[in-house]
């Protein structure tokens, strides 16, 4: 990705002005922004906005599930904002940035006092942080302090040292706006892991090749100390599991009993009980030692399946003061050529976690419905609304940044051009597409959860209906993902307009958008989508019940229960949603005009899908043709030899040798397509490159 960083800079702060446009205080809108590639990136889990300021003492948020991680990482966050109009950022100094740190640290300390809290407003975000701080600050076993800044870092300023609070250890963590933007431009949505183990362990890690030349990969067996893992995820956290087993984490529970209870009771059987883990990493680098061969450094390395053995390791040092110097964890370690990681570490991942019923690819961005959403965004005009007079269309991020990459090249005029088609207003990500998705299905409350944990929800649904029937992701799918996408967002501009409005939008808007659809479905109607599609709007009878539903959802909110102070965190509750589904709120007479018929609904979709057939054959067709004869020849010849054809497989790959003289239909190409990836998993080397 050849991002340029002044294309880049006017990019996020026209989304920064976007959001305060619509009543966000801009510098929150800041810090959400910033701080959601960062949950990206897998700094953080999830993040929530908890803005307070007073003198000598500052906070923006903080990140996670809940304000204290389940290893008792406590992870706060402050911002460093500056709205200046310049073209580039200004510079940041080493005094600045102490003197900004110095008012996180002061609020962190604050908040161990037991009087704070109580001289704080008690309904404002700073107030309830600093109860929650306090009530569980025996449980802290560390604390990450995180400092974002639209500023650029000076090149004297070196780092911070580490210190310790009250015997916890505590760490001072930077990204200005350089550094995010290495981040988005380095087109992999996260920075480089570099783990040099001579300097930080002593020693190398003894392995074992287990490869034998001529793929695109390597493979090493290797035995590690636990200690080691653990003090691997003590320095870079979540960033050490792969994406989709940070997800396979929130959703199921991160620490495993069975694993804990060997390690504190029978440590010397943990290499015989535990499966172990399996890993991959992007460049190696060995070195024979006493005639041993070692592992000196890994750049980028990823647990893609073990991730609760890892956690649990970590738990038990840090929770339970465990002994884990007889804990050893046999790693198979994959060595995979960043070009060709995309397509491989998806299936290492997949199969890798097959005991778990999750399509584990179902994580990537190379899934077909990614793709298949992003080729309708490319493709499919949104209608003109009243008073414009062109047609734009909605760009879908399958991989985060693209919508900036897509203009790196570009000229002036074809920028102006590309962003008349593609207004910044309407482009979307996957966390954004699974938010649209999920607060229809009725759980706000995990949609509140943070980007990671709704995807992984949305994720594991889409993978099972697209296993089921991939043909209803289809055109009219993708126009309502764009009505509810209109919905969304137009119900934030709302909601921070209304005069009861002091913060939690994202939880707000899940919240009503969920009572809404629950509301929609006792009338045993459906919402007309395509007339929000049509109008690219919604009418004001469709507004005026969403706010009416919003301001009553918004009490039960924040009213929070006996024994939670934090509003964030009683959002992410179910208990939160269910007392939400007990308000009694009716639909507006008028909101009829915005339903339609359950048979009305029927029949588009039936519609729909025909129509997604007739699709899949043109572009199965297309596929097969362009694969050519000769590529069908040499695969017939290998499956020949290996004996993995039907009759029918094997009668239909003899139609597509005979290309282009004759043209296999559309049925037959569809088979042609699926045969495909059955060749993939016999390791055809024809398909190698598919």
């Amino acid at each position: 990705m050849n991002l340029k960083f002044d294309e880049f800079y006017k990019d996020f702060f026209q989304g920064i002005v976007s959001d305060s446009d619509a009543g966000e205080f801009m510098e929150n809108a800041f810090t959400s922004i910033f701080c959601e590639y960062l949950t990206e990136a897998g700094e953080f889990d999830a993040f929530d906005i908890a803005y307070g300021a007073r003198r000598g003492i500052k906070v923006n948020g903080w990140a996670g599930e809940a304000p204290l991680e389940y290893d008792g990482t406590l992870t706060l966050v402050i911002s460093d904002f500056h709205a200046q109009a310049s073209e580039m950022p200004e510079s940041l100094t080493k005094s600045e940035i102490q003197a900004v740190f110095k008012r996180l640290v002061n609020f962190y300390t604050a908040c161990l006092k037991d009087d704070f809290h109580i001289q704080m407003e008690e309904n404002s975000d700073i107030g309830r942080l600093a109860a929650t701080i306090n009530r569980r600050k025996h449980s802290i076993s560390r604390v990450r302090l995180f400092l974002v800044s639209n500023r650029r870092l000076s090149d004297r300023v070196l780092g911070m040292e580490s210190i310790e609070i009250e015997n916890k250890p505590v760490s001072y963590n930077l990204w200005d706006i350089s550094r995010l933007h290495k981040l988005i431009a380095s087109g992999k949505g996260r920075e480089d892991m570099d783990i040099d183990f001579i300097s930080e362990f002593g020693d190398g890690l003894a392995c074992l090749p287990a490869h034998v030349g001529g793929e695109s990969y390597e493979s090493y067996l290797v035995v590690i100390p636990g200690s080691m893992l653990a003090r691997l995820y003590e320095r870079w956290g979540a960033r050490l599991l792969e994406q989709n087993v940070r997800c396979f984490l929130q959703a199921r529970g991160k620490i495993n009993k069975g694993i804990r209870n060997t390690i504190l009771n029978h440590p010397a059987r943990f290499f015989a009980y535990n499966n172990g883990i399996t890993a991959t990493a992007e460049e190696i680098e060995t070195e024979q030692i006493n005639g041993i061969p070692k592992i000196k450094k890994l750049r980028n390395l990823q647990i893609v399946n073990g991730g609760q053995t890892t956690a649990s390791i970590f738990s038990a040092v840090k929770k339970d003061k465990a002994d884990i110097d007889h804990i050893f964890v046999q790693m198979k370690l994959s060595v995979v050529n960043p070009k060709e990681s995309e397509k491989i570490v998806p299936k290492i991942s997949e199969y890798a976690n097959s005991q778990n019923r999750i399509n584990a690819a179902d994580f990537f961005a190379t899934h077909p419905f990614h793709i298949r959403m992003e080729e309708y965004s490319r493709r499919i005009w949104a209608p003109s609304p009243d008073g414009a007079f062109r047609d734009t269309k909605w760009f879908y991020e399958r991989a985060r940044g693209q919508y900036m990459d897509e203009k790196a090249y570009l000229s002036i005029s074809e920028k102006k051009r590309f962003e008349g088609e593609y207004p910044k207003a309407q482009s979307f990500t996957k966390t954004d597409l699974a938010k649209f998705e999920n607060v229809w299905e009725g759980i706000p409350h995990i949609v509140s959860k943070g980007a990671q944990a709704n995807f992984a929800r949305f994720a594991e649904a889409v993978g099972k209906r697209w296993e089921k029937d991939e043909r209803q992701f289809n055109e009219r799918y993708f126009r309502r993902v764009i009505a509810r996408a209109i919905i969304f967002r137009q119900l934030e501009k709302l909601v921070s307009k209304q005069p009861w409005y002091g913060g939690y939008r994202a939880n707000i808007v899940a919240y009503t958008i969920s009572k809404l659809a629950m509301l929609v479905r006792k009338t045993g109607k459906s919402v007309d989508f395509e007339k929000i599609w049509q109008g690219q709007k919604l009418d004001i009878a469709f507004e005026n019940a969403l706010i009416d539903i919003a301001e009553k959802v918004h009490k039960v909110i924040m009213d929070t229960p006996l024994g939670i102070s934090n509003i964030s965190e009683w959002a992410k509750k179910l208990s939160c949603w269910q007392k939400a589904e007990q308000l009694d709120i009716k639909l507006p007479d008028n909101f009829a005009s915005q339903l339609i018929t359950a048979s009305d609904e029927d029949e588009e979709e039936k519609e729909a899908r025909k129509i997604q057939k007739i699709d899949d054959g043109i572009e199965a067709q297309k596929k097969v043709v362009e694969l050519g004869s000769e590529f069908w020849s040499n695969v017939l010849q290998w499956a020949e030899k290996e004996r993995v054809l039907t009759e029918k497989d094997h009668q239909i790959i003899q139609v597509a040798v005979l290309i282009p003289k004759r043209i296999p239909s559309e049925k037959q190409s569809i088979h042609l397509t699926g045969l495909l990836d059955k060749l993939v998993e016999e390791a055809c080397p024809y398909t190698a490159e598919l």
